[in-house]
């Protein structure tokens, strides 16, 4: 058996844009990692269907997202929405409502684009944050959405590291964005990714400044949070840099998983029957800043990938309790940032 996974990275050094790799899962290995789309800075990516990807793109001084159709091995651009300045940190999709969301860490800007039956895009709403931002150095100048994405009950949110915020959007017909309710984090928290628990009811929000965990209860009538438990990513004694950066959580709700830039480490968390969590294990991801990483369709696997190191990690998972083991280190993977299974 086999699956596939894409690799969205940066293209500062020698990665010539978005590639593929293949888990091998009767041998336990990756392999056949190859070039599928030349193109500058694909560094965060989102699969619609094997055909279909959504990804951000940069051109020279533009930045902004495109729709790819992949067919037979040959990638074609099926169109692209690009303005001045920095392409943006992350893309989420609604399927249903045929959406796509960007959050620009750059430009404070969230938008949001209709997707029409062939992947053309047209903006429909766009908002910019303002406000109040943390104390922390990459706080103070500005504003920074880093992620936009559903919420159970069709909603968006959006995390903003420079507000230390988390902000809940109604989204209508139209595809436009109104204010639905927020929550303020301690300040220097740094709002970078989240998980929604499968029932709906519980948020993981991942503080990349902190390097720190916190769990929310969400109240779906008038989009607010109560939080139950802040718990750190890394040791209590860890005093060099860290930046926490990707959150996942597995399909029955019990474990989550993040990953630690600096210690780099995927630290693992039992959910509990209050919904909080307890730290089970810490691993080293065998290589240099692991800025994202990806379970397998079972879940039997997890890929971790190195943006520093330019290689990837291969671990076995164990479903009943959450540990990992890695299998494969050292597959190399230039300046890889993104994972996604395809």
């Amino acid at each position: 058996m086999s699956e596939d996974f894409l690799i969205g990275t940066y293209t500062k050094k020698d990665s010539q844009g978005m590639y593929a790799v293949t888990l091998d899962t009767e041998n336990n290995q990756l392999v056949n990692d190859r070039l599928i789309l030349n193109l500058q800075k694909p560094a965060y990516l989102q699969v619609a269907s094997h055909n279909l990807i959504f990804t951000v793109r940069q051109e020279g001084e533009l930045g902004g997202v495109a729709s790819y159709q992949i067919n037979n091995g040959k990638t074609t651009l099926i169109d692209k929405s690009l303005s001045a300045g920095a392409p943006p940190a992350y893309v989420g999709l609604d399927i249903n409502r045929h959406l796509l969301f960007s959050a620009n860490y750059h430009t404070a800007e969230v938008n949001i684009y209709r997707i029409d039956d062939a992947g053309h895009l047209t903006l429909t709403d766009s908002i910019r944050h303002e406000g109040t931002t943390g104390p922390k150095p990459e706080q103070v100048d500005g504003p920074h959405p880093h992620f936009a994405d559903l919420t159970p009950d069709g909603r968006l949110a959006v995390c903003d590291l420079g507000m230390d915020l988390l902000v809940i959007y109604n989204i209508d017909e139209d595809g436009k964005l109104t204010s639905a309710g927020q929550y303020k984090f301690e300040p220097g928290f740094g709002t970078r990714h989240l998980v929604f628990h499968p029932n709906g009811k519980y948020v993981y929000v991942l503080g990349e400044l902190s390097s720190k965990l916190a769990v929310l209860k969400y109240n779906a009538n008038n989009a607010s949070f109560e939080q139950l438990q802040i718990v750190k990513t890394i040791p209590a004694d860890w005093t060099a840099h860290n930046g926490a950066a990707a959150i996942h959580i597995t399909k029955d709700g019990r474990f989550i998983y993040t990953s630690n830039r600096g210690e780099n480490t995927i630290a693992v968390f039992e959910i509990q029957d209050d919904y909080t969590v307890n730290h089970v294990q810490s691993i080293s991801t065998e290589g240099d800043f692991p800025r994202d990483f990806e379970l397998s369709k079972d879940e039997s696997f997890l890929i971790a990938s190195n943006q520093n190191s330019d290689n990837l990690t291969l671990f076995k998972r164990n479903a009943e309790t959450g540990k990992l083991e890695m299998l494969q280190k050292n597959v190399y993977s230039p300046e890889p940032v993104c994972v996604k299974k395809w």
